[in-house]
């Protein structure tokens, strides 16, 4: 790419400001294992155990199993000589080979190294294991091992204008997936349809826009229809082979990927006539998350937001039925739950006293359940948090149609 090219990113440049970094906090060479550290500074798509190695000065080099080491190289900006294979051979383990390669790079194998140590309630997050730290402690003596993940995570906070356009490109994608599966539903076109079926047909139409993965680590692209839309949380609903069926809710939560940068949104049906109750409850929903995106801007916190956003449902009466969250974090594959900085009051979620920044990109995400009477709502949208307000980044319409 050029700089010209509306998706660049200028990733030598992310390399030495993490040198900078590295440099102001005494760390001599920086070992970087989780899945957003190597989408933010590789550009490729690491499934299988990886590793990246950050010298104080000059190009990283890449560690990943040998299988995929090739399509890694050439999928990067990197050159085939920065990224290596690791295999269940004499000296080509990970722990070993990753060893050898951090000493050489350290004076008389002495040093800081940086290494990324936590916990997540996201699944592939990538921080070092317990085993993989000792391995790699007894392995490098003279070396130590210190926490250092705070780097990456203050650089990557505020989003570029390539990897903003990446998501946008991401989200146009997704809205074609929508109006594939509205297109599909209608005029009885529901019918004898599946959970899963619809899954199927969003992510075809989705493909064929380019997509190059339903990137969500929660099955793919997430369908609920009748009760499973009220479950509890109302956030994770992998799609089940359960058929659709008249006079219940759907909701279809669809998930792009566009040169690692996400698309994920979510749209609300009813299939048939909704009930005055059920469309009482729809109009709260809609209403919360009209006020909600009014309300998004540089500047406020998740606490903040979250309590004005609490006293209009109190006020509606319709408190009891809002999950009290409104956003997840979102960055390149693999930056998905966490906002901001590891600072709040409990360590590894994110601290709802955040500020947020201007070019600040999350998920304003939002779940309304109800299963007592088996209906629930999920609404997801990338944002752009500017100085005023936000922006939409799917233009998918909001509302809760009825399909007939």
């Amino acid at each position: 790419m050029t700089r010209n090219d509306p998706y660049f990113i200028d990733f030598p440049q992310r390399i030495k400001s993490i040198q900078a970094e590295m440099q102001k906090d005494k760390i001599d060479v920086y070992l970087g294992s989780r899945l957003r550290t190597l989408s933010w500074t590789l550009d490729a798509f690491c499934p299988w155990r990886s590793f990246v190695v950050i010298p104080s000065e000059g190009l990283p080099t890449a560690f990943s199993f040998v299988i995929d080491a090739s399509r890694i190289a050439d999928d990067s900006w990197l050159d085939e000589d920065h990224v290596r294979g690791f295999a269940p051979m004499g000296g080509q383990d990970q722990i070993e080979q990753i060893a050898d390669f951090i000493k050489e790079l350290l004076k008389n194998g002495k040093g800081r190294v940086g290494i990324e140590s936590g916990m997540s309630n996201y699944l592939p997050e990538g921080w070092l294991t317990h085993y993989e730290y000792q391995q790699f402690d007894a392995a490098m003596p003279e070396a130590e091992l210190v926490n250092a993940h705070g780097i990456v995570d203050r650089l990557s906070l505020v989003k570029d204008p390539g990897t903003i356009n990446r998501f946008r490109e991401a989200s146009r994608i997704v809205d074609v997936g929508h109006r594939e599966v509205f297109k599909a539903l209608q005029n009885g076109g529901w019918k004898g349809m599946t959970e899963t079926e619809i899954a199927g047909l969003a992510a075809y139409a989705m493909r064929r826009e380019g997509s190059e993965w339903e990137w969500s680590f929660t099955g793919g692209n997430e369908i609920a229809s009748g009760y499973r839309t009220g479950l509890a949380g109302c956030a994770c609903t992998p799609a089940s082979r359960k058929k659709l069926a008249e006079g219940e809710p759907l909701m279809v939560d669809i998930h792009a990927m566009f040169k690692l940068g996400l698309g994920d949104h979510s749209h609300n049906y009813f299939i048939g006539r909704a009930t005055d109750r059920q469309r009482w409850h729809a109009n709260n929903f809609v209403d919360m998350v009209r006020l909600t995106l009014k309300t998004y801007r540089a500047g406020i916190t998740p606490s903040g937001l979250a309590e004005e956003m609490l006293a209009f449902a109190e006020e509606r009466g319709f408190a009891d039925f809002m999950v009290p969250g409104f956003e997840h974090g979102i960055g390149m594959l693999g930056d998905e739950w966490r906002i901001g900085m590891n600072d709040g009051p409990f360590p590894y979620w994110t601290n709802p006293d955040h500020v947020y920044h201007e070019n600040e990109v999350l998920i304003c995400a939002m779940q309304y359940a109800c299963p007592d009477e088996n209906i629930g709502f999920r609404y997801e949208n990338p944002i752009v948090l500017h100085k005023d307000g936000c922006e939409e980044l799917s233009k998918f319409p909001l509302g809760i149609e009825e399909i007939v």
